[in-house]
């Protein structure tokens, strides 16, 4: 991981949030040369900019293709790591058309100006990316497909890491757990039989590096990094 950040220029999307403020931290520990953090929202683009002093913020959205080229041609990242997108699986499902332009639409943005700077692109996706049944897990496989066609025809790398449900992100079941514990209510699965596995936020940041790590390093292209959870 020292390796791959040390001395480089880094840009985090949606380094507001919560994996990506997590990742943002721990990037800014391995002293890369510069650190950048975008995000469309103001509040958590400033919350993260506060504590990370030296980094650059950049209020920026991923659906705005000349805005991601400016900054990044500003910038000049040497790796992106991609964590901006729409993760609330009722609302994605409610408006599937807004998940597209974010998750599949911001990406592909972010993807294109990236390796137009010669950067590599880690890219920041989930479990439910197999088999979709629902439209959030459908534009992330989509993201996922779009990467990999990449990685293998681009100079420039571009690799998808699949995370598990992380305790206490922004797209978390477990805010919806925990209120339903609180009212004694029983809590809602898709499925009895159905099996959760959980990352804690600072496991979910390290699992990113290290596979970030694992995938620029090696000669194998065209594939997505799954987590052990």
């Amino acid at each position: 991981v020292e390796r791959m950040l040390a001395g480089k220029r880094v840009l985090v999307t949606g380094a507001g949030g919560s994996i990506g403020a997590e990742l943002s931290r721990r990037i800014a520990g391995f002293g890369p040369a510069h650190l950048t953090l975008l995000d469309c929202s103001e509040f958590n683009l400033f919350r993260i900019a506060l504590e990370l002093h030296s980094a650059t913020p950049v209020l920026a959205d991923i659906r705005d293709a000349a805005s991601v080229r400016r900054w990044f041609t500003r910038e000049r990242p040497d790796i992106v790591f991609h964590a901006a997108a729409l993760k609330q699986v009722p609302l994605v499902e409610a408006f599937p058309s807004e998940g597209v332009l974010t998750n599949v639409g911001g990406l592909r943005h972010v993807a294109e100006a990236a390796h137009a700077v010669g950067a590599d692109v880690v890219f920041v996706s989930t479990d439910k990316a197999v088999e979709p049944s629902g439209a959030m897990g459908a534009t992330k496989r989509l993201g996922e497909l779009y990467c990999m066609a990449l990685d293998r025809a681009a100079a420039r790398r571009a690799v998808p890491v699949r995370l598990g449900n992380v305790l206490g992100s922004a797209g978390s079941v477990t805010p919806t757990f925990e209120a339903q514990l609180a009212k004694g209510s029983p809590l809602t699965v898709t499925d009895p039989e159905v099996t959760r596995f959980f990352l804690s936020i600072p496991q979910a940041a390290e699992a990113l590096l290290q596979a970030g790590a694992a995938a620029l390093s090696s000669t194998v292209r065209g594939v997505a990094m799954v987590i052990d959870m």
